[in-house]
């Protein structure tokens, strides 16, 4: 990581949020097409619909959320099959790159390593059954191949497609912007009488609870409420990431949240208000540490 911003264009073909999108990087060759089914018909009309490339179905099914990750020589006629065969997919993305460059070798190598990356992260199902193999690319090409999906893993985000994304974080995880919490100072959230002991430290935005810590085994929390958090805790315990040892549960890895409360409410195994439940060794809460850095800020 260079630490360099990226621009970013998302145009909304028909003024909708909820609609077809585009998405395209300046100094990408990439080309990115959010196509809701509903919209299958139009969509396919447009001229990136006959290129090469690779596709993402999402829905869900009887089961809960689910994906599926292929790759064609025309993405019309392939998701003209998918919408006679597949009725449990709501929304297709679309990735080929400008000029049509990309060949079969290259969408099947891009295949292989994006549910490579789905599998890994472990936060979607996946209709694919196996890992398909990877295509036979030279160097260079794979060179080529990688870059690509380096950019493509910061564009899929932005257009709510993250389950490509690992939470896993290095069992060295350090903080790498000093201004994001004070240097080799570690939070702590405890519940003494359920022998819960967590640690995190915050870098880049993130919370990352460390390998090791403690958290409740079972959910419970009222499962009417907070949906995301008492899903993503149950999602943590089936795939590993926190492994149960009778009523309590142990960090497998370090583990990424995108906020202090996402991060206590696992950990606590309800709802819970990190920025008060994280704190310093010295006692100083998350809160007490955002309001100093907000404070110096008026100096």
């Amino acid at each position: 990581m260079t630490g360099l911003g990226r621009s970013l264009e998302l145009f909304f073909v028909d003024g909708r949020p909820d609609g077809m999108l585009t998405a395209e990087v300046f100094n990408w060759t990439g080309h990115v097409l959010r196509l809701p089914r509903t919209q299958l018909s139009e969509g396919l009309k447009r001229p990136e619909a006959t290129q090469t490339g690779v596709y993402i179905l999402m829905g869900q099914d009887d089961d809960g959320p689910i994906a599926y990750i292929g790759e064609t020589e025309c993405m019309s006629e392939r998701l003209k099959t998918h919408a006679q065969k597949l009725d449990w997919w709501d929304d297709a993305v679309l990735v080929t790159a400008a000029g049509d460059p990309l060949h079969k070798a290259h969408v099947k190598y891009l295949e292989s390593r994006l549910v490579e990356l789905a599998k890994d992260a472990g936060r979607m199902r996946l209709a694919n059954a196996n890992v398909p193999p990877r295509a036979s690319l030279n160097e260079a090409a794979i060179s080529n191949m990688e870059s690509f999906l380096d950019t493509l893993g910061m564009v899929l985000p932005a257009i709510r497609v993250d389950f490509l994304q690992t939470r896993s974080r290095p069992s060295t995880a350090i903080v790498t912007n000093p201004q994001d919490a004070p240097k080799s100072d570690s939070y702590e959230f405890s519940l003494p009488k359920h022998g819960i002991r967590a640690t995190a430290v915050m870098s880049d935005g993130e919370v990352i609870v460390q390998k090791g810590s403690s958290a409740r085994a079972e959910w419970v929390g009222d499962r009417r409420h907070n949906t995301h958090y008492w899903k993503l805790h149950d999602q943590l315990i089936t795939n590993g990431t926190i492994v149960a040892e009778g009523n309590r549960g142990i960090f497998a890895e370090n583990y990424a949240f995108s906020s202090p409360s996402a991060a206590a409410a696992i950990v606590a195994g309800r709802s819970a208000n990190g920025r008060t439940s994280w704190k310093l060794p010295d006692g100083r809460t998350y809160a007490d540490w955002e309001a100093e850095q907000l404070k110096a800020t008026d100096t």
